[in-house]
């Protein structure tokens, strides 16, 4: 039978129907099939989220949809926990699929080039997970892609250079991705590109010139590490609509085309180190929503057209070089959010129109010159959460109508003028955590309705003049964590809530008039740091139970009147690091158990009525530092094994009754600085092992019987001052500078001493042996100082050079000098001194050259007195610059009548046309960079030695900043660039060197986040501890919160803006509390 050809097309399609069924099937299963491994390979409870991928038919599993024909087509698993790879999941199998979104999750590995074969894929969203390893190139295979998706992850490397393969790319989202290189050129072939985000990566390079021409509406380089400018060709971009280059490294200026960016909602190019002035035109930007311009270099006034920005939720200008008042326009702002105009140059009043930003929850305008009144119109603001106006001029009272804010969480008012006293509106603000009121002239009670704020954590009022009590229920709300209010008048009892407030972390009460019997004011405190209740007049008792305050490290109860005795129970609060009790009327023996006390750097029971002996074991203190027992009832022998107090820095035993010898011993005490045993019953002859003390600077052992003659002192060049007087010494006085600058009260009433002091009979005849020792020359002179002061030795010789590297060169002035040959600022004769320099350095020759740095070269001379001083030879400078001679006189006059125990001492300044040059005491170690070099000398400058070199270093720009009139500021600011900050970042760099054992500039770049111009280091406790000096064992427990809060301090002394540094006044106090 024949068939005609219909039937036969019809049979072959009918036999070939269920193949074709059966092969559409397999592949179905082949989808499953490979999701179902990709599941296996993931962990228990990621699983468990995939509960419902059992069966084979895939279409009804979680995250998964299926076309019209039952093939896999989307793949969507974002945000449910899933960890695992992708190396598992066969993409060969899954060609069908267009969106594979699995973002969100806790994805590890890398990509894997396999990718490449989903042809058919327009979505892909990797982002937020822990993938690594390089993008693989066969990314840019997946022609038909529209978005593209992969931040917030860890990849290394850069962006294919094919990515411009991407034609029908319309999103390419890779924020945070730790990318590197450059941007690939073929990336300007995205023809479709409408939302481009390669920011926070570690991107550099130029920016090809062909993006700025894109018709993009969301483009975002920020932070990264890209150099060039914003190009005029931005205006090119007129849908654009979201534009972020803050933080990128573009620079120059703010190309005004950017205002004609008309569709703008959002702009940020802070930390773009721009110049130049906010122009007018910014008004005409009026669909923003956001504006951040902070941390430039913007100058002028803000112009009154910001005022136009209605649309605005959110204004940053902070950090930058901005002037003149707030505009009042500003009021307009109806919608804003945030307003951030801190750390600036802006003074005159806050604009009562502020009152108008009902919507505001955040103004910060701390750091600038305002002055006058907080305007009370800030009690309309009834969202405020926050209120920083701190570190500014402004005076008057705190409004009353601040009462109206009663979402505020946080008021910071310190540094400024203001007066009066707290309203007592204060107490409806219910949510109030944080209130700093310290360094202001506020007076007044503090009112009882502050006592209703349940959730304050923090109340500092340190440096007013509050009287009356302390607000009784203070932590009624059981959060209280630091309370501050030292250096007021209050009066009355510590406040009754205190008692139990567990919450309490620091306490600082000291210098008030507060008077109770404090045997039972406080209870069990677990938590509390630090608690100081010195100078006021507190009696009673010290309770055993302070030895169950487990987590304190400070106790300070100077200058009160308590009685009694001290507790041996005081011995189990471990972390104790610092006791002070001292100025008290504390009675009995010292406990032998306070030995338990092995973190202890600081023990003060000077001026009581303690008595007995001092226990021997209180040698196992090995981290003390300071000792201060004087002016007690104490006896018997000073116990040799104090002599194992190798890290002992102060010792203090005198007016006491202590008998026999010095012992032996002390002589091991090599880092001592200071020796008092004056007014004990001391006798016998001092022993040469004291004059092994190569650092003391200050010695006492008035009013003993001791004998002999003085030959020890014959080496101790490092002493400064020094009172043997009512002893029996004899003979000729040491030919040391201590003894030769000596006044008749310091040597007086000895048996036969004799020497070139007025009122002292001089040496007729000399032995052999002590004519040896006042003819031998001196060779070096140990400067008596701190290690604190070594380092701000160049902070002086910073400040001099500035001062005088322009006397050389001046026109009228100039000539005036070089006539009259020698110009000088002396105590003495400039002529004759000048002329003692010259021959000492034999013309200034090498041979007696010690150092050399940029702004001259070092020299040692002994002068023909014997003493050593340093001598700095300036550099020659330009022509062009000149010299206010008076001005100048004052100055260095003004730093020659420094009396600061951490600062060197300056001896005066030479000019001759020749040379100019400046005398300072001798250095014997240099500078710290000589200490942290050496292993040895490093180990030894442990991390208590170390904290305090820092403190030192910081109350010495303390003093010169805030207590010299004028003040003296390292960098000298005379420009609008340089103020006292500079110091402020080379205090932070100085305590990060000291921290770290080395020089930082590595430590500091590397920690740069991709911000280039601030400072973003990971403080967490084991970072930090990975980062210090290894040479030295970790810090003790009471260390290491000095050194986390020292490390916390320097992150601020580094942020690059000066003005949102804090200043030395704020360094000083962090590091008190």
């Amino acid at each position: 039978m024949k068939f005609q050809p219909f039937w036969l097309i019809l049979l072959m399609l009918f036999c070939a129907f269920p193949h074709s069924h059966a092969f559409n099937s397999s592949g179905i299963a082949s989808e499953a099939n490979a999701l179902l491994k990709w599941k296996a390979s993931f962990d228990k409870q990621s699983q468990a989220s995939l509960s419902s991928w059992t069966a084979n038919t895939s279409c009804n599993w979680l995250g998964i949809a299926c076309d019209h024909s039952n093939h896999v087509s989307q793949i969507n698993l974002q945000n449910i926990g899933l960890r695992g790879t992708l190396q598992n999941l066969n993409f060969s199998m899954l060609t069908n699929i267009h969106t594979l979104n699995v973002s969100n999750n806790s994805l590890n590995g890398s990509i894997p080039p396999q990718i490449g074969v989903l042809s058919n894929l327009v979505v892909l969203d990797l982002s937020a997970n822990k993938l690594s390893g390089i993008i693989p190139s066969e990314i840019t295979q997946l022609i038909g892609l529209q978005t593209l998706i992969m931040a917030q992850n860890t990849f290394n490397g850069s962006l294919p250079q094919e990515i411009g393969r991407l034609r029908e790319l319309r999103m390419l989202h890779v924020p945070y991705c730790n990318l590197t290189g450059t941007i690939p050129i073929s990336i300007e072939k995205l023809n479709n590109l409408i939302h481009l985000d390669i920011g926070s990566n570690n991107l550099s390079g130029s920016i090809p010139q062909r993006i700025w021409h894109m018709d993009l509406k969301y483009l975002s380089f920020g932070t990264n590490k890209f150099h060039g400018s914003i190009p005029k060709e931005i205006v090119n971009m007129r849908n654009l609509e979201f534009l972020y280059l803050g933080d990128s490294g573009l620079s120059g200026t703010m190309p005004q085309e950017i205002y004609m960016l008309r569709k703008l909602v959002y702009l940020d190019i802070g930390h773009c180190n721009l110049s130049g002035h906010i122009h007018r035109e910014i008004g005409k930007l009026i669909n923003l929503t956001s504006l951040n311009l902070y941390g430039n270099q913007f100058l002028g006034s803000i112009p009154p057209e910001i005022g136009l920005l209605r649309k605005l939720g959110e204004l940053d200008l902070s950090q930058n070089f901005l002037s003149g008042k707030i505009p009042s326009t500003i009021g307009n702002l109806s919608n804003l959010n945030f307003l951030y105009l801190y750390d600036n140059q802006l003074s005159g009043f806050i604009p009562y129109e502020i009152g108008n930003l009902h919507s505001l929850l955040t103004i910060q305008l701390l750091g600038n010159n305002l002055s006058g009144p907080i305007p009370t119109s800030i009690g309309n603001l009834v969202n405020l959460e926050s209120i920083l106006l701190h570190q500014n001029n402004l005076s008057g009272p705190i409004p009353t109508s601040i009462g109206n804010l009663v979402n505020l969480e946080s008021v910071l008012l310190y540094q400024n003028k203001l007066s009066g006293s707290i309203p007592s509106t204060i107490g409806n603000l219910s949510k109030l955590h944080e209130f700093i009121l310290f360094d202001n002239n506020l007076s007044g009670k503090i009112p009882i309705e502050m006592n209703r704020i349940i959730a304050l954590e923090s109340l500092q009022l340190v440096d007013n003049n509050f009287v009356g009590h302390l607000p009784h229920n203070i932590c009624v709300g059981g959060k209280l964590a630091k309370f501050s209010a030292s250096n007021n008048h209050f009066t009355g009892h510590i406040p009754e809530s205190l008692k139990n407030c567990s919450s309490l972390l620091r306490v600082r009460l000291q210098e008030n008039q507060l008077t109770r019997n404090i045997t039972d004011a406080f209870g069990v405190l677990p938590n509390l740091v630090y608690i100081e209740l010195s100078e006021n007049n507190f009696y009673g008792h010290l309770s055993p139970n302070w030895g169950k305050f487990r987590s304190l490290t400070s106790l300070k109860i100077l200058n009160n009147n308590l009685s009694g005795v001290i507790p041996p129970e005081l011995s189990e609060a471990t972390e104790l690091c610092e006791l002070q009790l001292s100025s008290n009327h504390l009675t009995g023996s010292i406990p032998q158990d306070l030995s338990k006390l092995v973190l202890l750097f600081s023990l003060s029971l000077n001026n009581n009525n303690l008595s007995g002996n001092i226990p021997s074991k209180i040698a196992s203190m090995k981290n003390l530092q300071i000792l201060r027992l004087g002016s007690n009832n104490l006896s018997g022998l000073i116990p040799g094994q104090l002599g194992n107090l190798l890290s002992l820095l102060e010792m203090n035993l005198s007016q006491n009754k202590f008998e026999g010898n010095i012992p032996l011993e002390l002589g091991k005490l090599i880092s001592l600085t200071t020796l008092d045993l004056s007014e004990n019953l001391l006798r016998g002859t001092l022993t040469h092992v004291l004059g092994g003390l190569k650092k003391l600077e200050t010695l006492n052992l008035s009013h003993n019987s001791l004998s002999g003659d003085l030959s020890i002192f014959d080496e101790m060049m490092s002493l400064t001052s020094i009172d043997i007087s009512y002893n029996d010494f004899e003979g000729p006085l040491p030919n040391i500078p201590v003894f030769r600058n000596a006044t008749i009260d310091a040597v007086r009433n000895n048996k036969g001493l004799c020497g070139n002091v007025s009122g002292l009979k001089p040496c007729l005849t000399l032995s052999g042996k002590s004519h040896k020792h006042m003819t031998k020359k001196v060779i070096t002179m140990v400067l008596p100082l701190t290690l604190g002061t070594l380092m701000l030795a160049l902070f002086v010789i910073g400040v001099l050079y500035y001062l005088c590297k322009t006397s050389m060169k001046m026109e009228e002035e100039a000539t005036n000098l070089q006539t009259s040959n020698t110009f000088a600022i002396w105590s003495f004769d400039g002529k004759m001194v000048f002329e003692n320099i010259v021959e000492a350095t034999e013309n200034f020759d090498d041979k007696h050259l010690i150092g050399v740095g940029g702004q001259g070269q070092v020299y040692k001379a002994m002068l023909p007195s014997g003493q050593v001083v340093a001598v700095k030879k300036l550099h020659s400078v330009p022509n062009e610059e000149k010299l206010n001679v008076k001005a100048f006189r004052s100055e260095i006059q003004a730093l020659t009548e420094i009396r600061h125990r951490n600062i060197v001492k300056l001896y005066g300044f030479c000019s001759h046309y020749q040379w100019s040059f400046m005398v300072c005491e001798f250095l014997e170690k240099g500078n710290v960079q000589n200490i942290l070099k050496d292993d040895e000398e490093a180990i030894a400058f442990d991390w208590n030695k170390r904290v305090n070199v820092i403190k030192d270093v910081a109350n010495a720009l303390l003093y010169m900043h805030y207590d010299c009139s004028p003040p003296i500021i390292h960098q000298l600011a005379y420009t609008m660039e340089v103020n006292e900050k500079c110091d402020v970042y080379s205090f932070g760099v100085l305590a990060w060197e000291i921290l770290l054992g080395k020089h930082p500039a590595d430590f500091i770049s590397s920690s740069l986040s991709s911000s280039s111009t601030s400072v973003a280091l990971t403080l967490d406790h084991l970072t930090l501890m990975e980062k210090l000096d290894q040479r030295l064992p970790p810090p003790t427990k009471c260390s290491v919160k000095e050194v986390t809060s020292i490390a916390k301090i320097a992150v601020a002394c580094l942020t690059e803006s000066p003005r949102s540094r804090p200043n030395m006044k704020e360094v000083a106090n962090e590091l008190v509390m």
